[in-house]
């Protein structure tokens, strides 16, 4: 009995929760970050401000969001079915990133919202620790049937995510345009798999 109240407690809060960061999301999205309020947030999920206030202030409510969705990108993976080509190519490891760069280049305003928070580095986001481990492992999975040897699958792909890292927040604050980050990606993966020994 008590093991079930607690579960329903804790149900209710990851529901009230899921309301309170897609409102927050709606109005991110319609009316900006700098415009929308707390007090809106709260209104558009039929909560109190408290209670938008205990899942975080704008920058954690920002931050979540971003995570979840990243999140979401990394478990629909692993339903997914095998790829059957025996050599992977510079464009099996783009498809990676394909997701995440069309989902920054979606909102460039909130993105950029987005990092400035991240590096502000107030606030901690998954995506520089388990999304971060998700995503080299996925890249380590995709170099491992490329020509990369395998003694160097590992730096490969940390090779390949750091750059990413640095091209989304470089396009995120606006500083190159996100197809010309996503070019700059294609050619320092193309150089990772060809490199050292110069086939693919």
């Amino acid at each position: 009995m008590f093991s079930e109240h607690v579960q329903s407690r804790s149900q209710q809060q990851a529901a009230t929760r899921q309301k309170v960061l897609a409102a927050a999301e709606q109005l991110f999205r319609t009316q900006g970050f700098t415009a929308t309020t707390i007090r809106q947030i709260a209104a558009e999920a039929n909560v109190s401000t408290g209670t938008v206030m205990a899942v975080g202030g704008k920058d954690t409510l920002l931050v979540s969001i971003f995570d979840a969705w990243i999140t979401a990108v990394h478990n629909s993976r692993h339903t997914e079915p095998a790829p059957t080509t025996a050599t992977a190519t510079t464009q099996d490891v783009l498809e990676l990133f394909a997701p995440f760069v069309g989902y920054f280049a979606l909102d460039p305003e909130l993105s950029r919202e987005y990092t400035a928070i991240i590096v502000r580095g107030n606030h901690e986001s998954a995506i520089f620790r388990d999304l971060a481990l998700a995503l080299l492992t996925e890249l380590e999975t995709v170099l491992a049937r490329s020509a990369l040897p395998a003694a160097e699958v590992g730096r490969g792909a940390i090779t390949i995510y750091l750059t990413y890292l640095g091209l989304l927040m470089t396009a995120s604050s606006g500083a190159i345009a996100m197809p010309d980050a996503a070019d700059q990606l294609r050619q320092t993966i193309d150089f990772v798999i060809t490199h050292p020994n110069g086939t693919q």
